[in-house]
């Protein structure tokens, strides 16, 4: 799969294909209150709405929603993150608007230098605490972060499988990310939460069964289907329902979709390892298994 910001992407860019223009042409300057955090301006709600009504204001199908205007990490950039949503479906889209106002870029700032995937290996190594499989010691560790109503998890899933079942110098965490495109994927992640809490060796059967039953899975039925699931995979179904109502679990799934969040996720499946962001179905086994090998010699 592609990461998550090439996906984003793609949703942008086909619509700006569409209108023949580029977004730094619509962007306004305007002052605007300073972050905390370096002498950068941030764009206002306003210029931002501007900035999208010129850019795909022609379509009436296109809709949009501001999630957030920020400091971005690289000094001089406000970051900008908009949810576009339109007949092609929905999609986040990150860029970057410059201190003066007039120019924005569409893409990824990625961290430089010889250790550019330290400072998020250490943030999943520290908050990373969804059930894992193999040693606490391991060299490599990869952090997943999915969704169980997602079709690209599902298909991703037997690659990830077969990476972590056949080398046994990886740790492997997985964490919750349910999107808010998908009517079920909150509750799933509930359910599975609440399963890992009760048994480990359960929680790997019960995601893969809830993967082999997407299709069959709606928001209407999900509580009967993810409940037989559970009793299947070796916990008490109805107990596991009973957990996953309570408040203390929609805090532990949005404590791990904050983690993501904080390192970037905004698609799934996002693998990290060793703290660096791999997509799956856009990467073979053998060209996983270069990038755990290669980390774990550079651990």
């Amino acid at each position: 799969m592609r990461n998550a910001l090439q996906i984003a992407f793609l949703v942008l860019a086909g619509w700006l294909a569409m209108a023949q223009q580029k977004p730094a042409a619509k962007a306004k300057s305007a002052p605007a209150d300073k972050p905390a955090a370096d002498s950068s301006r941030l764009p206002t709600e306003a210029e931002v709405n501007g900035f999208m009504k010129a850019t795909f204001g022609y379509d009436p199908q296109l809709t949009w929603k501001i999630v957030s205007i920020k400091p971005s990490q690289a000094e001089g950039l406000a970051e900008v993150t908009v949810e576009i949503s339109g007949p092609q479906g929905q999609g986040g889209q990150k860029f970057f608007v410059s201190q003066d106002g007039k120019h924005a870029v569409v893409g990824e700032i990625i961290p430089f230098g010889a250790h550019p995937f330290e400072q998020t290996r250490r943030i999943l190594e520290k908050k990373a605490n969804g059930p894992s499989r193999g040693p606490a010691s391991a060299s490599v560790l990869i952090v997943e972060f999915s969704d169980l109503q997602c079709p690209h998890c599902k298909d991703a899933n037997p690659t990830i499988e077969r990476l972590i079942n056949e080398d046994p110098n990886v740790r492997f965490v997985s964490q919750n990310f349910p999107l808010p495109s998908h009517n079920w994927a909150m509750k799933a992640a509930a359910y599975a939460d609440c399963v890992g809490r009760a048994s480990n060796d359960a929680y790997w059967k019960f995601v893969g069964s809830v993967y082999s039953a997407q299709n069959d899975i709606t928001a209407d039925n999900a509580d009967q289907k993810l409940t037989d699931l559970a009793d299947k995979a070796g916990v008490k179904g109805s107990e596991i329902a009973t957990c996953a109502a309570q408040p203390e679990t929609e805090a532990r799934v949005q404590a791990s979709i904050e983690l993501g969040k904080s390192v970037d996720v905004n698609s799934t499946p996002t693998l990290f390892i060793n703290g660096r962001p791999v997509g799956v179905s856009g990467n073979s086994y053998e060209a996983l298994k270069q990038i755990v090998n290669f980390a774990a010699k550079e651990k």
